[in-house]
């Protein structure tokens, strides 16, 4: 079985250093086959030639801005029976590669398979915060589960099988930014299991909870997830780029 790593970056040039050196070691400790794949996203700053630099790795490139617009490209482009997705502004845990192997090669239903965000550039305060959050929204996919109403992972730490992946036509390129982990978990969980465990950490900034506010980002996208399980389709249309 084949990992492969896809990255989105649009201007990350401070952020892609550390993330792909974490990807690297991730991978070199489990001692698996994995690539690893860069979209530049209509990049204007040096993060084409940065992750360029790097040995072993694949740059796709993808003129049409946005985040789904990048993980399709990436997808269309990867080899990998398995196809995880992180962001740029990520450092993954050592021992994160060799999990996603353990939990796939356990259960072959497994689709989709996701865990948390911890902020290294939070307080512990506010990181805890966090986890309450997390452990509110897996309260609710827990009691809903049984009739398939909704299905959790967290955009920029999860993964995918392919084939089911192909089954559900890849990501829907006209959601902005908001919902589209929702959107992918809700269709692919028609083909197997989704699975949001705590054991599958992944290392964050909160760039974007600072600037715009951890409470109001909460609600934000509590709002947008019930929206979906509604509607089908997310309520805020527009985002805004975070960027160093």
């Amino acid at each position: 079985m084949k990992l492969s790593i896809i990255t989105p970056a649009y201007n990350e040039e401070n952020y892609l250093p550390l993330c792909l050196a974490a990807v690297r070691a991730s991978v070199k400790q489990s001692g698996r086959d994995a690539e690893i794949i860069v979209v530049n996203n209509a990049s204007t700053d040096k993060t084409r030639e940065i992750a360029a630099a790097f040995p072993d790795l694949k740059v796709v490139d993808e003129a049409h801005k946005g985040i789904t617009w990048a993980r399709q490209a990436g997808f269309l482009a990867s080899s990998g029976e398995l196809l995880a997705n992180i962001d740029a502004d990520t450092r993954m845990p050592p021992d994160w590669v060799a999990k996603v192997f353990s939990y796939f090669e356990r259960d072959e239903k497994l689709v989709a398979l996701s865990g948390p965000y911890i902020y290294y550039d939070f307080s512990y305060f506010k990181n805890l915060l966090g986890q309450i959050y997390y452990r509110l929204g897996y309260g609710f996919n827990w009691l809903t589960s049984p009739i398939r109403l909704g299905a959790m992972i967290q955009g920029g730490n999860f993964i995918l099988r392919r084939d089911a992946l192909e089954k559900i036509h890849g990501f829907d390129t006209s959601i902005d930014f908001y919902g589209e982990d929702t959107d992918v978990a809700v269709r692919i969980q028609k083909y197997g299991l989704v699975i949001f465990t705590f054991k599958l950490p992944m290392y964050s900034s909160a760039r974007r909870l600072k600037q715009e506010g951890f409470f109001t980002m909460a609600l934000r996208y509590s709002f947008n997830y019930f929206y979906y399980l509604i509607y089908k389709k997310p309520y805020t249309k527009k985002s805004i780029d975070i960027r160093s």
